[in-house]
């Protein structure tokens, strides 16, 4: 199943009693400030869920598979996601012991 924005949209108006007005607002402000946030190029951590950051990657040589042609893949920038280890656990609890000790 694929949670859309409509979903989480109908899901907090539901939940909380918001307008569904109120709760697309809500919804796409949240977004937009995750957006603008990578733009200006710093990080977006949320706590218990993960960690969104921009890499930027530079040119480098490519070849394409199909003609076999070489070619120039352009610089651009990358949105990454890593979980966060609780994200982790909850979407596969059989890697609850497999978390090293700290020494």
């Amino acid at each position: 199943m694929t949670v859309t924005k409509k979903d989480l949209m109908d899901h907090l108006a539901d939940t909380t009693g918001l307008k569904v007005r109120e709760s697309k607002q809500l919804v796409e402000g949240f977004f937009d400030t995750i957006r603008e946030t990578l733009a200006s190029g710093e990080e977006v951590q949320l706590s218990g869920f993960g960690r969104f950051n921009i890499l930027d990657k530079r040119s480098r040589p490519g070849r394409n598979p199909k003609t076999g042609e070489s070619v120039e893949i352009a610089a651009r920038r990358v949105v990454t996601f890593t979980a966060s280890h609780s994200f982790k656990l909850q979407c596969n609890p059989d890697l609850a012991g497999s978390r090293p000790a700290n020494i």
